[in-house]
């Protein structure tokens, strides 16, 4: 048996998560842990990453160190995407990120993510026809998904932090703001041209916001186990019934929605308009949550190459 840690720096958050893996080819996570950073914060348009961000996310790796440092057999990958793989003082940040906590990160390309988001995925729901859309803090990931295979997949360098900052949607939104956000995300993804072949597929929601989606319905709903939402649906008319919702208030009152974290509050239309855009664009009828991602593939890649 060995362990295996794996460091997630997202744009938004960090995650390390520990598996359990058998001889016989299974795994089981014996630990999870997530602390909110946002390292994308600030970034803007010349995307450099900002000493705070950078000085909360390192932090935030060090006090994982206890939870896994001791474990025997013991193997910890570290990945980063978006922001770091985006980010122009990256190379400073990396060497910062070993002296301090002595993990190499790996900086995955768009391609690698979505590709890792589809194995993680599609593995545990089953699916064989969808469109797999994964929003981070700092780009979305794009996976056509036909006949359980992955026909197209691409990496957009947009998400809930940096469209809510460009288009000023943390607070009280405008209409003009909103319009403006969605035409530009409605010209972005119109150039994706295979986005035609995935038209009334159901999306397959994965990332820190969709993950918010599925919580706050789930609370209304009254539904136990609010944070078990693998497999978990909702119709198209739902999710814009919560958009609308998270719209008509301000920050002060989106804050205190019930399953709608505090430090995700001000990003939360940001980070769902994608998949607004997206619904509305491939007349879609229906999403569904998988808590198997970027990680989860990993562990699949390595198994079957071990």
């Amino acid at each position: 048996m060995q362990n295996l840690a794996i460091v997630d720096l997202g744009s938004n958050s960090v995650r390390m998560a520990v598996n359990e893996l058998h001889d016989d080819g299974t795994y089981r996570e014996v630990n999870r842990i997530k602390a909110d950073s946002r390292l994308s914060e600030g970034m803007g348009p010349e995307k450099i990453l900002q000493p705070k961000a950078m000085d909360r996310t390192i932090a935030a790796l060090k006090s994982f160190r206890p939870y896994y440092e001791q474990l025997p057999h013991l193997i910890v990958r570290g990945i980063a995407t978006a922001a770091v793989r985006q980010a122009r003082n990256r190379d400073e940040f990396l060497k910062r990120v070993a002296a301090a906590t002595n993990i190499e990160l790996e900086v995955l390309s768009g391609d690698q993510e979505a590709y890792y988001d589809y194995l993680g995925a599609v593995n545990r729901l089953k699916i064989k026809d969808c469109l797999l859309l994964d929003t981070g803090g700092a780009s979305c990931e794009l996976v056509h998904v036909k006949d359980g295979r992955d026909a197209n997949l691409i990496s957009v360098p947009f998400g809930a932090v940096n469209l809510s900052e460009q288009f000023r949607l943390d607070d009280r939104v405008t209409a003009v703001d909103l319009f403006s956000a969605q035409v530009f995300l409605r010209e972005r993804l119109q150039d994706i041209w295979w986005l035609n072949d995935a038209k009334h597929l159901p999306l397959v929601l994965l990332g820190g916001a969709n993950r918010t989606l599925a919580r706050m319905n789930r609370q209304q709903q009254k539904i136990l186990h609010v944070e078990n939402i693998h497999g978990y649906r909702l119709t198209t008319g739902q999710v814009m019934k919560t958009f609308e919702r998270l719209l008509r208030v301000p920050l002060r009152e989106r804050k205190r929605i019930s399953g709608l974290e505090t430090e995700r509050a001000d990003i939360i239309i940001g980070g769902m308009l994608p998949l607004v855009t997206l619904l509305q664009m491939l007349d879609s009828d229906r999403v569904i949550f998988s808590e198997s991602g970027v990680r989860e593939g990993i562990i699949s890649e390595y198994l079957s190459q071990r």
